[in-house]
């Protein structure tokens, strides 16, 4: 059975058409007041004989109350005009102004209503006392306000009234007034026409699937009243979920100024009180200075809780729970993560951007979440132990309480309906109906406002408590990736166009260029890059940066101002050949991934460094990429071995990732080595030995075991005390296993390199001209270096590499 005609939803362009529509009915009722308020003036001046000052006056006003009027009947019985997704400012603030003036003058003809009201109990009370004489009535009626005057304007009578409440007062904000009084200031609310951050939800590039799913759900926001006629629950909160910088607070804001609604932000770390039950007291205030905002605006509101999980942690956790199990490792970067860069060994010149790499890279870039005591409280603990809010488990519990009952009804009109029900039902002579007529005060019908949460966070979601995630509170979660390359892209398109910049930057090579040298970025260091290369180019005398100027600021910002290192010039290319053979070994058996940087420039840690890009988002790999991998890092070490006979301790960051690497391979990831052919090329990818030449097989996988065991790092520290890769190295069955690796990794890097050493050695004395190369220059000096895969035969003494 259907429950109705369902209107549907307005389009954008239906939208603007009803705006228009407001616009013209708006002039009409103008139009009329103004046309009636000539003869309310000669009403008023000849007939009342009021001067012609006060007749203005009065007239002036009386329009604005009859305009005022029109306003609230028409809202009451209209569609209000959907804003949302309507880019236009005129648009808006008549959309700003037309609520004001409903605000204003709802509120006076309430208290007109009320005034009414007054009066006419007083002139019924006189009916019933002493009839109806006119004479009489406004004789008591005079008398009565003469009385009340006395009473009203006596300071005894106000002295009585106010001395208990306000000692009272005085003392609860002598004590805890200054500290809820920071609590409260940090409770921000911004009304349409406030909240104008410069920022729109154009203005918000990188997350185009959450910019879609937040969509999706501000429509209902906004229009959602055909949704419940059919059937619908609209969404009370949204949940944002994602690494530091990808844009969380910012698509908030975005939210609020394409939403046309008042916002309220409050950060989570606000609600931690010194004393326990005064966070209770800022979730009601947030709570009611939302709603006030709501009523005051069309009836809505967003409340956004940046770092929402200071205070909506899972509640068994607090209050010094016993700590959780860390979980174990999901990707090579949670044991191998060096420097602000997150290279793969500590020596920091290995850096491969991936899906796990820049998810991990984000999360170290944020804040500690520890929430410490305050001094005060710590003192008050000392005295009156427990009195500390217990980690703002009283302020979750009263959020969740305030998020299920923000559309109860109010609780006055509740009291006051009970209330002459009861006391109608006390009377019995009272029906409570006669026929279809009820004599009886309707129920109270739950608020029309809609307040919606929106929360952000950067801890999974698992660490949250569950009530807060569930449907009906903030049950929408919508996820912010780490900005992959044509994320950056997106995000440089925008940055780019506010800053002036030479028009080479603008060709779609350039713009590829740039998003793929921006390993890791977030969209707040794509614009600090722009600034700063801007002011490079201002501080030489030019107007616009070039594409010099955004690579030095990318170095600047990435690892701070480089250091002015000279290198002795057997020192500067012993560099540049160590990390030439990092390339050259990526290049070549790296398959999918680029390069993106070269350097010999120290920054930090690293005296150089390579970093290469995977071209796909990949959640897996393979056993050959993880090989090939461990050609890379060993790659230096062979490119010395070739060109200097022996190795320097610059290789010592190397020999650690890979041992890592090879233990990890063994001993989480079921990645025992294969032997290779005997009689072909050894480049990584293996194949199964015939049965003829096992015995020959298990010399050749001796032989790198070895080999392995030489490189392998068994000095201790942090890497190897971590599960697998110590369980592996301290297993001596395994560690043959993860030496082999390692063997066959530095036969196939020392081979390549002895094969192309010419082409390396070009690759290095370009590095030591430019000092760095980045994206489409780098790739093109590989590409023209023609290195080439050798044939290996391992049955052969030359094959094998003195180590």
């Amino acid at each position: 059975m259907s429950a109705g005609p369902v209107i549907s939803r307005l389009s954008t362009e239906q939208s603007r058409e009803l705006s228009d529509q407001w616009r013209a009915l708006r002039r009409a009722a103008t139009g009329v007041a103004v046309l009636t308020s000539p003869a309310l003036f000669v009403w008023l001046h000849k007939i009342q004989e009021l001067s012609v000052g006060w007749s203005l006056v009065l007239t002036i006003l009386s329009v604005a109350a009859f305009r005022g009027l029109l306003d609230l009947i028409f809202h009451r019985f209209i569609r209000w005009p959907s804003l949302f997704g309507i880019d236009n400012d005129r648009l808006r603030e008549e959309d700003i102004v037309a609520r004001r003036r409903v605000s204003f003058w709802h509120f006076w003809f309430r208290l007109l209503f009320l005034l009414f009201v007054f009066v006419f109990l007083i002139y019924l009370f006189k009916v019933l006392t002493h009839g109806a004489d006119s004479t009489t009535l406004w004789g008591t009626a005079s008398d009565l306000a003469s009385g009340a005057w006395n009473v009203l304007s006596s300071p005894t009578f106000w002295s009585q009234v106010a001395i208990l409440p306000l000692f009272f007062v005085a003392n609860f904000l002598l004590f805890f007034g200054p500290m809820m009084a920071m609590g409260v200031s940090q409770i921000r609310g911004f009304e349409p026409g406030d909240a104008d951050w410069g920022v729109k939800l154009p203005d918000v590039r990188g997350q185009a699937e959450a910019k879609e799913e937040v969509r999706r759900v501000v429509n209902l926001w906004q229009s959602g009243e055909a949704f419940e006629e059919a059937g619908g629950r609209r969404e009370r909160g949204l949940l944002f979920l994602g690494a530091p910088g990808t844009g969380k607070t910012m698509l908030a804001k975005g939210i609020a100024t394409g939403f046309n609604s008042p916002i309220v932000t409050m950060p989570g770390s606000g609600f931690a009180q010194t004393f326990m039950g005064m966070d209770v007291i800022i979730v009601r205030w947030l709570a009611r200075k939302a709603k006030k905002l709501a009523r005051k605006w069309g009836g809505q509101c967003i409340v956004f809780i940046d770092e929402i999980d200071a205070v909506g942690m899972r509640r068994q956790s607090l209050g010094g729970a016993s700590p959780v199990m860390s979980p174990r490792p999901q990707s090579f970067h949670d044991l191998c993560f060096f420097g602000p860069n997150g290279a793969l060994n500590p020596s920091e010149d290995l850096v491969l951007e991936s899906r796990a790499w820049r998810e991990r890279i984000f999360a170290e870039r944020q804040p500690s979440a520890a929430v410490s005591t305050p001094f005060l409280g710590r003192i008050v603990n000392q005295a009156f132990p427990g009195m500390f809010g217990g980690g703002g488990q009283l302020a979750l519990n009263q959020l969740l309480v305030v998020m299920d009952g923000i559309d109860n009804p109010p609780f006055f009109a509740r009291v006051w309906t009970n209330t002459v029900n009861k006391v109608l039902d006390a009377l019995y002579i009272v029906p409570r109906r006669v026929g279809r007529v009820s004599l009886r005060m309707p129920h109270v019908k739950p608020s029309s406002s809609q307040i919606y949460f929106i929360g952000a966070t950067n801890v999974p979601m698992e660490m949250l408590d569950p009530a807060l995630t569930r449907p009906g509170r903030m049950g929408r979660h919508v996820w912010f990736r780490t900005p992959t390359k044509a994320d950056r892209l997106d995000i440089f398109d925008l940055y780019l166009a506010k800053v002036s910049h030479d028009e080479d930057l603008d060709t779609e090579k350039r713009r590829d260029e740039l998003a793929r040298v921006t390993n890791g970025y977030s969209p707040a260091m794509i614009e600090q890059v722009c600034s700063m290369a801007l002011t490079i180019a201002h501080h030489d005398q030019r107007l616009a940066f070039s594409w010099g100027d955004i690579v030095e600021a990318m170095t600047t910002v990435e690892s701070g101002t480089a250091i002015g290192t000279d290198y002795v010039p057997d020192e500067t290319r012993a560099v540049a050949i160590h990390e030439a053979g990092h390339a050259a070994a990526a290049h070549v058996y790296m398959e999918g991934t680029e390069s993106t940087r070269l350097s010999i420039r120290r920054r930090g840690a690293a005296l150089g460094h390579h970093q290469a890009r995977e071209k796909e988002e990949r959640f897996s790999s393979w056993r050959s990429d993880e090989q090939a991998q461990l050609v890379w890092a060993l790659g230096a070490m062979a490119a010395e071995r070739v060109f200097y006979g022996q190795n320097s301790t610059g290789v010592g960051g190397d020999v650690q990732s890979a041992t890592g690497r090879a233990a990890w391979m063994v001993g989480a990831c079921g990645m025992a080595p294969e032997a290779p052919e005997l009689n072909g090329r050894s480049n990584g990818k293996v194949t199964r030995m015939t049965k003829a030449a096992e015995t020959k097989r298990d010399e050749v996988m001796k032989r790198f075991e070895q080999i392995g065991l030489q490189i392998m790092n068994r000095t201790g520290g942090s890497l190897l005390e971590h599960d697998p890769v110590s369980g592996v190295l301290n297993d001596p069955s395994k560690r043959a296993l993860a030496a082999q690796l390692l063997g066959q990794a530095y036969v196939t890097a020392y081979a390549l390199i002895l094969h192309n050493q010419e082409a390396v050695e070009q690759i290095a004395e370009a590095l030591i001209e430019k000092k760095e190369l980045f994206g489409d220059e780098l790739v093109e000096i590989l590409d023209n270096a023609k290195l080439q895969i050798p044939s290996v035969d391992l049955a052969k003494a030359e094959a094998w590499p003195a180590v």
